[in-house]
């Protein structure tokens, strides 16, 4: 199954910035999308956005909409998220998965963004 990996995360106060880093390999197998989600202290998942890798098809959650960024960097093999204009509502663990693995519940460690403010 194809690999994915999150780093970035960190502490902000309320207005900054941060980048989200989702190092995937397809080297045990191909992947058609990878989407970026978050779970708040006692939440559950949410959808935060997603972009295709095999077209140019984009969404955002429309709380982030305007704020959050997600991109690919093929130098790096990953798909990023820039966060700006951050807010405290924010703060959660941010999670990269494949969308057809996410509804199964299945995650990786995720990285932790906590915004003060």
């Amino acid at each position: 199954q194809a690999q994915l990996m999150e780093s970035g995360g960190g502490s902000v106060q309320a207005g900054g910035s941060l980048k989200l880093s989702c190092a995937f390999s397809e080297s045990t197998g191909s992947i058609d999308a990878i989407g970026w989600y978050r779970q708040a202290p006692g939440k559950q998942h949410e959808f935060v956005a997603s972009m295709s890798l095999v077209d140019t098809r984009i969404n955002y959650a429309d709380s982030v909409r305007g704020r959050f960024t997600i991109f690919r960097d093929n130098a790096e093999n990953t798909v990023d998220l820039q966060m700006n204009s951050l807010k405290p509502e924010d703060t959660a663990v941010y999670y990269c998965n494949e969308p057809w693995r996410a509804v199964t519940g299945s995650w990786g460690q995720g990285t932790r963004v906590t915004v003060s403010s």
